[in-house]
């Protein structure tokens, strides 16, 4: 066994945006000697792999939207080259590699030590990283934060390893000719309508009637008619049972459906996972410091983001409670004031309710709070009033019925007071919208708070302050 060569107030196992929040709070705010300790590029999946290369993206398939929409406006708009996905793709690599070299001067500022490696617990307190040079490092820490975050999963059936997953959905150079997307959940439907509007042939396999599950019904029903109405092809009550190679370029998919349950086969050049992530876990060494998972491998924590080992930490998509990158920074930099920062923050934790959550779908979906149904179950039928909406925004007006997509908002209130618990909203804004709105709910705001501001018109964000 190596002899110890550092020690430290604070290490911090994982350099995504939960841990890098968590050790520059404490070394460059508290003062606490702090260590991070990546094996991958700094800024972890939201930065490399997930929110920051997919809003750019979403930012080019929401021009090629606009440029198509554009000749309803007058603007006779010819298209020369097709969508040059290659230099867009490298552009999007630089970005990247411009963020990743800003988080490791930002821990160069705040005075944390950064190592590139892989770290596995030898016991509570002390830590082996196995460097990127292959040499090795035994770190003993006072104090442990363990936020190591995830990874996608790929089905066990014949040929899965011929698809890819949406880490792989950024390394692609050139764009597919037909997509087929599995899954349900916000990766899928957000990568689904990207392809889409970039020009891929686009098929979206579900295993149940609607997609977005987890949000309110008439989220699930609107953005799930919208799809189809915008030519995406949407396979319900589907399963694949095999991927066979068919020539250097394409492959096929088996697979069963509504329409189809007996079985079909589809040709496609790319396959995309998006059937849910699992902790990243496997070599951490768990089991030697004595620090507990659930069934589905996730590290338990509780409200303070305490594992069962008293000095060990987590938060995080590894402890999978809210899988959000501001849940994860917000939980951090808590975590760092309650256990550096003093007296005053002895009690600091992250509050999870309320956390306003978007999709950036092809029209966007925000929410926040309860589901209708959840507000039912929790308070009772008789305590729960619904306020909805569904209307053409104006956006939409020059264009022909065919081509006009949908806006549907909805308030969950309870009680006599009307007391907003779920904000649900639908429609072109919706993401910038929902951060202001999220702040009223945050603070128990009431339906009549909502109706004694005064619409700004004409939005669509007016209709959340006049629903009758």
């Amino acid at each position: 066994m190596a002899p110890i060569s550092k020690e430290c107030d604070f290490l911090v196992i994982g350099g995504g945006s939960g841990g890098l929040a968590c050790a520059r709070r404490a070394s460059g705010q508290w003062g606490a000697k702090t260590i991070a300790v990546e094996s991958n590029r700094l800024g972890g999946t939201c930065v490399n792999v997930g929110c920051v290369p997919k809003k750019v993206t979403w930012n080019a398939a929401a021009i090629a939207e606009t440029l198509h929409e554009a000749a309803s406006y007058g603007f006779q708009i010819k298209q020369t080259a097709p969508f040059d996905f290659k230099t867009f793709k490298h552009k999007r690599d630089d970005y990247i590699k411009r963020l990743n070299g800003i988080y490791e001067r930002n821990l160069e500022k705040d005075h944390v030590e950064y190592l590139h490696g892989r770290a596995q617990l030898l016991s509570k307190n002390e830590v082996e990283v196995v460097l990127h040079n292959g040499s090795k490092e035994k770190i003993r820490a006072k104090k442990i934060l363990l936020a190591t975050g995830g990874h996608p999963n790929i089905p066990k059936i014949p040929g899965a390893e011929m698809g890819i997953t949406s880490d792989g959905f950024f390394d692609l150079e050139t764009l597919p000719k037909r997509v087929a997307l599995v899954g349900a959940g916000y990766i899928a439907v957000e990568m689904a309508g990207m392809f889409h509007h970039l020009g891929s042939e686009t098929h979206l396999f579900i295993r149940h009637e609607t997609f977005l599950r987890p949000f309110d019904p008439m989220i699930q029903d609107t953005i799930v008619k919208e799809y189809e109405r915008q030519g995406i092809h949407i396979h319900r009550n589907s399963s694949q049972s095999k991927i066979e190679q068919k020539d250097d370029k394409w492959m096929t998919m088996h697979y069963t459906d509504k329409t189809a349950p007996n079985g079909n086969t589809l040709d496609i050049d790319c396959l995309l996972w998006a059937i849910g992530r699992s902790p990243e876990v496997e070599d951490l060494g768990l089991d030697k410091a004595g620090v507990e998972q659930n069934d589905k491998g996730h590290i338990i924590a509780d409200e303070y983001q305490n594992t069962s080992v008293e000095n060990i930490y987590s938060l995080g998509d590894v402890c999978g409670k809210i899988e959000l990158t501001p849940v994860a920074i917000a939980a951090g930099r808590q975590l760092a004031n309650r256990l550096f920062g003093g007296e005053q923050y002895q009690d600091a934790k992250l509050d999870y309710t309320n956390i306003p959550s978007v999709v950036f779908a092809h029209p966007e979906v925000g929410s926040i709070g309860l589901t209708e149904q959840e507000a039912r179950e929790k308070f009772g039928g008789d305590n729960v009033k619904v306020y909805k909406t569904d209307f053409t925004a104006m956006y939409y007006a020059m264009m022909p019925p065919e081509a006009k997509a949908p806006t549907a908002y909805k308030l969950v209130c309870q009680g006599t007071e009307e007391k907003v618990v779920g904000l649900h909203i639908l429609g072109s804004g919706s993401a910038e919208m929902l951060q202001g709105f999220g702040v009223a709910v945050k603070m128990g705001a009431r339906k009549r708070d909502f109706d004694s501001c005064v619409a700004i018109h004409p939005t669509s964000a007016e209709e959340l302050v006049t629903l009758k």
